[in-house]
């Protein structure tokens, strides 16, 4: 459904042996490949690595400005080339966002396979990026291809932040509310869309998420009583709100019943939609996560579920609550809603679901 290519070309989805965020390296793999990394110099104009596994690298220019630089790309998960493109960029300037930054501008990270796919769908595929960073009011000047196996599409993504108002996932304290800004179900959906059983609605709400762009980051991170930030991609809610824990040396409780999912998302999940990122995400990192006896196997499926271009997790003063969410109202995100709070560690940080 919904393929614009010729229908002599194979479904993108077809070509690719994980889609979106779902393609990400497990989070104790990554680990176990980054250890040797932590032993390189820092510069002191480097505000923020790879430490906190934070959403993108923070370099100071001078007191008033840092620059941001992320960068991020994936295969397809969707089968309308216009759509990948859409999603791929506006999942890779989320990083921007999540560090309270302004996008200024982006390159193109393409790697097709050329005697597969035909150059109008790879063409549609650019211009779907393209007009995710006009939404963002950026330019993409200039990027990379090469002739790959697999389509992969994304962006390398910088933009400029005042350095005090840097918000890393690593800030949390003891009281701090937690407000997500987005639903979640992206990966069930994208597991349904594969195997063909997802409808046009849920389809449409699916895209609709994916790439509405986490405008909200630099307005939040204006706000004194905002502590800390990330975006929920790849290793799901749980997750990243395990790095956000074990950053800051700090506990999460999660209320289940307050986090807010995608329509139709508990339902494709019982009829087994269900990636395998989400058990490899639990295998990676489920020793962190404490759940109440008789959790669902479902449920935790749900909460590991890879989450592509997903919503920004804030942490922020209570007294400030109220604001946060009306800054998620005034860009559209309705959908925002308090999931939690930070609190006292345990004996080592973890992220507790009741």
């Amino acid at each position: 459904m919904n393929v614009t290519a010729p229908r002599t070309e194979p479904r993108l989805t077809s070509l690719s042996h994980g889609g979106g965020c779902g393609c990400k390296i497990a989070p104790g793999v990554l680990s176990e490949i980054l250890r040797g990394t932590k032993a390189l110099p820092v510069p002191e104009a480097l505000l923020v690595g790879i430490e906190t596994s934070d959403d993108a690298a923070v370099y100071r220019l001078n007191d008033s400005q840092a620059l941001v630089a992320t960068t991020d790309f994936f295969m397809p998960i969707v089968d309308d080339p216009h759509d990948f493109g859409r999603i791929a960029a506006t999942n890779a300037i989320s990083d921007v966002y999540a560090m309270g930054a302004t996008p200024i501008f982006a390159l193109a990270v393409v790697g097709m396979p050329i005697n597969t796919l035909s150059q109008a769908t790879i063409g549609r595929i650019l211009e779907g990026g393209a007009e995710a960073c006009r939404a963002a009011g950026i330019p993409i000047a200039g990027g990379h291809t090469i002739d790959s196996v697999e389509p992969i599409y994304g962006l390398v993504a910088l933009g400029l932040v005042d350095p005090a108002r840097v918000k890393r996932n690593a800030e949390a304290r003891p009281g701090d509310r937690l407000i997500l800004g987005k639903p979640l179900g992206v990966g069930i959906m994208s597991a349904a869309l594969k195997k063909e059983a997802l409808d046009e609605a849920a389809y449409a709400a699916m895209i609709a998420t994916m790439t509405r762009l986490n405008t909200p980051g630099p307005d939040l991170a204006a706000l004194d009583g905002v502590r800390a930030m990330t975006d929920v991609t790849g290793f799901g809610l749980a997750g990243h709100a395990l790095e956000m824990a074990r950053g800051a040396g700090v506990g999460l409780h999660v209320d289940w019943s307050a986090v807010p999912l995608l329509p139709g998302t508990r339902a494709l999940a019982e009829q087994g939609n269900i990636t395998g990122a989400s058990g490899r995400n639990w295998a990676s990192y489920g020793a962190g996560i404490a759940l109440p006896e008789g959790f669902p196997d479902l449920d935790r499926a749900l909460i590991t579920d890879p989450q592509t271009s997903g919503g920004l997790l804030v942490a922020c003063d209570p007294r400030a609550e109220a604001e946060v969410l009306a800054t998620f109202r005034r860009h559209g995100f309705d959908a925002a809603t308090v999931i939690g709070e930070v609190t006292e560690p345990t004996d080592t940080p973890q992220v507790t679901f009741a």
